[in-house]
């Protein structure tokens, strides 16, 4: 998607960052990139509002499910493989655990 206007931070790179702003997990630098960029774009701006809006949606609907411990630490565990590089190991039916 893109609105057709020249931008210093293009459309595509907004949208595909848009979860990491979302979730507040991007540089300061990055985040006042994309906040001038919504003050620019119609089309970025609305894009923002709608996943935001689903984010607290799932949040109010879901938030309080209580996860499973043997599921967390499964999770847990996989990223920690993932961030330390190593080869995930497979299910047992030639699937990658990752």
């Amino acid at each position: 998607m893109s609105c057709g206007e020249p931008h210093e931070t293009d459309c595509s790179e907004v949208l595909d960052h848009l979860y990491e702003y979302l979730d507040h997990e991007m540089p300061d630098p990055d985040c006042t990139k994309f906040e001038v960029h919504f003050e620019e774009c119609s089309p970025c701006l609305e894009k923002y509002g709608l996943e935001q809006a689903v984010k607290k949606l799932v949040k109010r609907c879901c938030g309080s499910d209580d996860v499973p411990s043997d599921l967390r630490a499964k999770v847990m565990g996989r990223i920690e493989v993932i961030r330390s590089g190593q080869v995930a190991p497979d299910d047992g039916m030639g699937n990658s655990l990752t």
